[in-house]
């Protein structure tokens, strides 16, 4: 395996240069749109209630109203709507203003991905440190018995930017295969191979040793459907053993953070990890002090 940076964050890659298209010439000028105007889903998830998905999920279930009224999917809010989910009020921030937090945890084998488990088993955010005014969203998903790398962020859109199918983040794993991977099943693993869910593939596949029957196997894909290394690998007709992310996108799970350890990234490794995702730096300024902070003490006037 490469030798990694202490630094859990890869050198961000050389950003795609992105033209934009000019806009369209009309006759009648169009109608203005309000530039803090977001779509609901998209505020919900950014103010750290949950991912976009769920967030979808919970619009179309009625458990959302913008100004006393039941929200409506694809709807776009500002930080004037009075906006609650399940009947508590969510204040919206403007992004360039809001703390970005971004948290590392190895997850262990026996714990599950999920707040809430009916069979009572231990789960991932039990572990999580608690927060004010926000919430830890996962970006993926591990199974039950797979361990490795967990990135939790207070931030729905960067989430969204790491799990995004579009945007083909790299997920990086040592597989542990009981028998042998002969050329054509890793050709076959490189070329695609069809699922229940559709085709899928490895991006790259390399050895990264082993002994006897047990052999391990460096293996980058780009998506994160459920259990997928572990599917591809059966659909060869090899049993995976032992599954471990070792990378998400720029973030490497770091050498020293054991199992059932966290780490949370600085302010300097969040705003890599932000440029690297193509988004806005927050604004780390001291904000101005408020209509009730004290007033400095007049010249030559004691405090006593």
């Amino acid at each position: 395996m490469p030798t990694r940076r202490r630094s859990p964050l890869r050198p961000p890659s050389k950003p795609a240069v992105r033209t934009r298209p000019s806009p369209a010439a009309s006759e009648s000028p169009a109608v203005p749109e309000d530039e803090d105007a977001v779509r609901l889903h998209k505020a919900l998830a950014d103010a750290g209630i949950g991912s976009r998905r769920e967030m979808e999920a919970w619009i179309a279930e009625g458990r959302v109203t913008v100004n006393g009224e039941t929200a409506q999917l694809g709807q776009r809010v500002t930080p004037r709507d009075v906006i609650k989910v399940s009947g508590r009020r969510v204040y919206l921030r403007a992004a360039e203003t809001k703390r970005v937090r971004v948290l590392l945890y190895h997850k262990q084998e026996g714990e599950i991905v999920s707040r809430d488990d009916p069979k009572g088993r231990a789960t991932v955010f039990e572990q999580l440190p608690k927060i004010r005014g926000a919430k830890w969203v996962s970006v993926g998903r591990l199974d039950f018995n797979t361990e490795g790398l967990m990135i939790f962020t207070t931030s729905g859109e960067l989430a969204n930017r790491l799990m995004h199918p579009r945007f083909e983040v790299e997920r990086e794993y040592a597989v542990r295969v009981l028998g042998e991977l002969t050329p054509e099943m890793q050709q076959q693993l490189l070329d695609g191979v069809e699922l229940e869910d559709g085709e899928a593939r490895v991006e790259s596949l390399a050895e990264a040793g082993g002994e006897g029957a047990n052999r391990w196997w460096r293996v980058v894909i780009l998506e994160g459907r459920y259990r997928e290394v572990r599917r591809l690998f059966d659909a060869v007709g090899v049993k995976v053993s032992r599954l471990i992310r070792t990378r998400y996108g720029p973030v490497a799970l770091p050498p020293q953070l054991k199992r059932g350890q966290k780490h949370e990234l600085d302010e300097t490794e969040v705003k890599r990890l932000l440029r690297w995702a193509d988004m806005p730096i927050p604004d780390s300024r001291p904000r101005p002090a408020g209509r009730n902070a004290p007033r400095k003490p007049a010249p030559g006037r004691s405090r006593s």
